[in-house]
């Protein structure tokens, strides 16, 4: 019995030793956005992102991702734009302070360090389901997850103006560190 328990113990802690767990760092990290106002190119960018990543190259199953951003960081390099941004009818930051996406499958495809993500999104009280290519870089003992993807701003409430392109695409180098 003693074997027995000392060899579930031992292989339990091989396990966890193994185990591929991240902290994302938002220095080095950056969320872009792009849309068209007045039929022409904006966007800007969000930071304070955190969040915990597992993640295994070579079993990507396993994977998961729970990743916010600060929604009052919001920069498009004109103040009053921002504060507007920051109001009620976009992202309503006193209210719903943070971005969040949690991950709920990732698959790998033929290319290798290319993978399909699929989550939930969730931007203000609105929740979608989302899913993404991403590459994935090591670098030393970390990783460097890029991707980009595509939703349509008022699915989440965010905001009204008819001047301003409802689809909005977003890109993302997240950096995450053991």
């Amino acid at each position: 019995m003693k074997k027995i328990t000392f060899s579930f113990l031992f292989l339990f802690s091989m396990m966890t030793a193994f185990a591929q767990d991240y902290k994302v760092v938002d220095d080095g990290s950056s969320i872009k956005f792009k849309l068209k106002n007045f039929g022409f190119n904006t966007g800007g960018t969000f930071s304070g992102l955190q969040g915990n990543i597992h993640f295994e190259e070579n079993d990507p199953a396993t994977a998961s991702f729970d990743v916010s951003i600060d929604a009052n960081s919001v920069n498009t390099g004109i103040d009053m734009r921002d504060n507007h941004l920051r109001e009620e009818d976009y992202f309503d930051v006193k209210k719903y302070p943070r971005i969040h996406f949690v991950s709920t499958n990732v698959k790998s495809t033929s290319k290798q360090g290319s993978f399909i993500i699929s989550g939930k999104l969730t931007i203000k009280d609105v929740t979608k389901d989302i899913s993404f290519p991403f590459t994935v870089v090591q670098s030393n003992a970390d990783y460097v997850f890029q991707g980009e993807f595509k939703i349509n701003r008022k699915d989440f409430h965010v905001g009204g103006s008819s001047t301003v392109s409802d689809n909005v695409t977003i890109t993302l180098t997240v950096v995450a560190k053991k």
